[in-house]
């Protein structure tokens, strides 16, 4: 990739890991392809991306042998390298952004596909937030109900709550930056922010509301839904 210096006027990118199986969802296939307010959830998350006039180029990291994208075209760019882990995948995308122009001095918003609610108001807020900042953040929800620690099935403390957030997606640095935070060796990340943290960067919080939640568990599918619908009428 070009050097930060050769690209004084970075651009923005997104890049959509899709190549998780949903295991907890409980569904017959990926999660991400269920159907949702008469969609399947993916193309809701790629439609709120591709209204962000700012963003160059989405790219979606699939498995290898998906099939789905074959059998439902996208203007966005599909490329089957997902990994084992999302780190995996989303460091394979990054590559594969290098090799249609991307540098290293450009922006990545990393958004899950589950996350199906996220609006073009919300991507653009965190654009708005983070494109003039040093290292880059994340939209989160500060959390407000009462956090309690288990052990066998018990509660074995209750935590403090006044500092902790919900991350959640997109979540956007410098693709320069995220490459190195991912390629550390031995490290396990969860989630972007957390491999830009093990560089020693403080990400940016974003604030953000409650719906804007990832679908993981059968019954999220019924609140998504109903939220989509409410948007339509």
């Amino acid at each position: 990739m070009a050097t930060i210096e050769s690209n004084p006027n970075p651009r923005f990118y997104a890049l959509v890991p899709c190549a998780g199986t949903g295991s907890r969802a409980g569904t017959n296939g990926p999660k991400q392809y269920e159907r949702i307010a008469g969609h399947p959830m993916v193309w809701h998350p790629l439609a709120a991306l591709a209204a962000v006039r700012r963003i160059a180029r989405i790219l979606v990291v699939v498995a290898p042998g998906d099939g789905f994208f074959e059998r439902n075209p996208t203007s966005a760019l599909v490329v089957p390298c997902g990994g084992a882990t999302r780190a995996a995948s989303v460091k394979n995308g990054l590559y594969e952004l290098g090799r249609v122009g991307a540098n290293e001095h450009d922006w990545v918003l990393v958004h899950d596909a589950a996350r199906c609610l996220i609006t073009p108001a919300l991507i653009d807020k965190v654009i708005d937030a983070c494109a003039d900042d040093e290292v880059g953040g994340l939209l989160a929800h500060k959390l407000t109900d009462t956090l309690k620690r288990e052990e066998g099935g018990r509660v074995a403390a209750t935590l403090e709550r006044e500092d902790k957030w919900l991350a959640q997606t997109p979540q956007m640095f410098r693709i320069g930056m995220l490459m190195q935070a991912l390629e550390r060796p031995g490290a396990h990340f969860t989630d972007e922010a957390s491999a830009i943290e093990g560089l020693g960067h403080r990400p940016l919080l974003v604030p953000d509301g409650a719906q804007n939640l990832k679908v993981t568990y059968p019954d999220d599918f019924a609140l998504a839904e109903a939220v989509l619908r409410s948007r339509a009428r």
